[in-house]
């Protein structure tokens, strides 16, 4: 077993963008964990859209040998975190398992609100922080007011943050001997019966389950009988190693090491993140508080559009779920769409992903229905029940009170865009809580309602602010509003995917813009369709898209005016027929472009 006052456990957090994933390739290389031959950008990036994207989705590990100035060989584990929003959980894992963080800041951006939460997260599980300035070597790079804006906004002190370029390699040498220097070594006894923190697990299809740990106490070994403490199920263990970051195989696992076992675990599901691994025979007295689960916050209807891709729909949903235990999803079934599933995400950048992955993996054809959250709906009765899909609605006469969820954002932006940005938020029936200053930028807290969050909020936030204002948030909490149901007509069928909740002081306003995108979205038939808005029996707004017209004497050369008309009738007859059985096609893009709320 290693020493360890020998370890070092760090991730590296930043906000999206400001270098991670290059600061980490830059570390494995320096480390000779990968020849040159070998190295690739985000070399961690294991998923092809992770790289196309540039954005990481899931926390990687990697172990590195480093050997420092003082002679002596540090065993590094190091984990890439995600840096977006809709992926704050796996952080959060990352940081139960380390004991230090490094702290990445663009030095010519700032410090961002994924920053501070991070930074948040990183100080509520007691690590110490490493601040480091990345682009340096950017021409608008000034490290010396990005320090003071760190001292400023997080109150850390920044007089010794390191300045580097993850890019070219500058000073990373530094950070590394600044990792050993300042971030403190594991605890932990070799001699207590095994504990180890599950951070992480995900289906091999040659190994089966795999599963990431961080051994606090005691040894994992190979052929150990192992108990997972909140199942009470017990396994053998096949093989323990570590990523370097190609597998490779140990004998055992000591306190303060994090590596991976496989033990004919079947199903992700039956290891959960969080969860305490012990020794079966001889376990430890006390379980690790464990993490709370990833709760979903939108939910989305996912229909094939050919009704005979169910089945491969639902087999790429299982194969999905073996890979990521945050996405959820159960089946349901809509009038107009057919068969489908009610899938639940953490937010709108984690449904474009697995959307995309259903596409690209699956070559799956999908409708999404309208982005919705859970809503808590109070019956005269007493009783309450959630509703995840606006179709659920009960009868307004049974309904006593709907409580929607509230988020406190975080909204970091440059002092010309705040006007826009506040506005933005008023519009959004949010309630401002604070507003600060740090130099030149604007740090705003606001109440809003997830609802109004939910679909096109971090689009139009990016679009005012010209891409400089940064966005962060938690959910606060339910509370009462004055909620609708409104419904989408077309040719007086309502299409479910289009119903959508709102407020009651909105809902005309919403009507008149989804009535009037339909009509330029829905091509013209031979016949004319009405396009209406409800809320219950009245109709709050309506467009008309016109007949396409075929002219049907075109091949009447001159001749008896009677031969025309007689032609005409028959045309007008037969639209008269058409209307009252006519279908509508509606294109999927209409779908999503719909439900895009356009403020002027």
């Amino acid at each position: 077993m290693i020493d360890t006052s020998l370890i070092r456990n760090f991730s590296i957090i930043a906000h999206i963008d400001h270098g991670k994933s290059t600061l980490s390739d830059r570390m494995i290389q320096l480390c000779g964990n990968v020849s040159n031959r070998e190295m690739k950008e985000q070399i961690l990036d294991s998923m092809d859209i992770e790289r196309e994207r540039g954005i990481t989705i899931k926390a990687q590990t990697v172990r590195l040998d480093y050997r420092a100035k003082d002679g002596k060989t540090y065993q590094l584990n190091l984990m890439d975190t995600p840096g977006h929003v809709d992926f704050a959980y796996e952080v959060s894992r990352c940081l139960a398992a380390c004991e230090g963080a490094v702290l990445v800041v663009d030095a010519s951006q700032g410090v961002e609100a994924q920053t501070l939460a991070n930074v948040y997260q990183a100080l509520d599980n007691d690590l110490e922080i490493l601040p480091v300035l990345n682009k340096v070597d950017l021409p608008a790079a000034d490290a010396d007011r990005v320090k003071q804006q760190i001292e400023d906004v997080i109150g850390l002190d920044a007089s010794d943050a390191i300045p580097i370029s993850a890019k070219t390699g500058v000073n990373v040498d530094a950070v590394l001997e600044a990792i050993v220097g300042r971030l403190p070594p594991p605890q932990g006894d070799a001699s207590k019966p095994l504990k180890a923190l599950l951070i992480d697990s995900w289906y091999d299809a040659y190994l089966g389950v795999v599963v990431l740990v961080r051994v606090l106490e005691g040894s994992l070994r190979k052929g150990q009988k192992i108990k997972l403490m909140s199942t009470d199920a017990s396994y053998q263990v096949d093989r323990v190693g570590v990523f370097r970051p190609k597998q490779e195989m140990m004998d055992a696992l000591g306190p303060g090491e994090v590596g991976f076992f496989t033990a004919s675990i079947k199903e992700v599901a039956d290891t959960r993140v969080g969860d305490t691994v012990t020794d079966e025979r001889n376990p430890t007295s006390q379980a690790l508080p464990g993490f709370k689960p990833a709760q979903p916050v939108v939910f989305c209807g996912l229909f094939p559009v050919d009704a005979a891709d169910f089945a491969d729909l639902r087999e790429a949903m299982g194969r999905l779920r073996l890979n990521d235990a945050s996405f959820s999803y159960e089946m349901e079934t809509s009038a107009a769409l057919g068969l489908g599933f009610r899938c639940g995400f953490l937010g709108l950048l984690h449904l474009e992903i697995i959307t995309e992955r259903l596409d690209r993996e699956f070559n799956l054809d999908l409708i999404a229905t309208a982005p919705s959250v859970i809503y808590q709906i109070h019956l005269t009765d007493g009783t309450m029940m959630e509703m995840h899909n606006p179709a659920d609605m009960p009868d307004p006469v049974r309904i006593d009170r709907i409580d929607e969820p509230w988020i406190t954002s975080t909204i970091m932006v440059p002092d010309e865009h705040l006007g826009g940005v506040l506005k933005l938020c008023q519009d959004r029936r949010g309630r401002q809580k604070n507003l600060t200053y740090a130099g030149s930028r604007a740090m705003l807290v606001y109440e809003l309602p997830l609802n109004e969050v939910v679909f096109d909020f971090y689009d139009r936030l990016k679009s005012i602010s010209k891409g400089y204002a940064s966005f962060d948030y938690q959910i606060m909490d339910y509370e009462p509003g004055d909620l609708v149901k409104m419904q989408i007509l077309v040719n007086a069928e309502p299409v479910d995917a289009l119903s959508i909740i709102v407020h009651r002081s909105r809902a005309d306003a919403r009507g008149r813009t989804m009535c009037e995108k339909l009509k330029e979205l829905i091509p013209q038939h031979l016949f004319q369709i009405p396009v209406q808005a409800a809320i219950g029996g009245r109709i709050i707004a309506r467009e008309t898209i016109r007949a396409l017209r075929k002219d049907v004497i075109a091949k009447c050369y001159g001749g008896d005016i009677t031969r025309k008309r007689k032609l005409l009738e028959k045309q007008k007859a037969g639209k008269k027929k058409m209307r009252q059985f006519g279908k509508v096609e509606i294109p999927q893009e209409a779908f999503i472009a719909a439900l895009k709320m356009e403020e002027n």
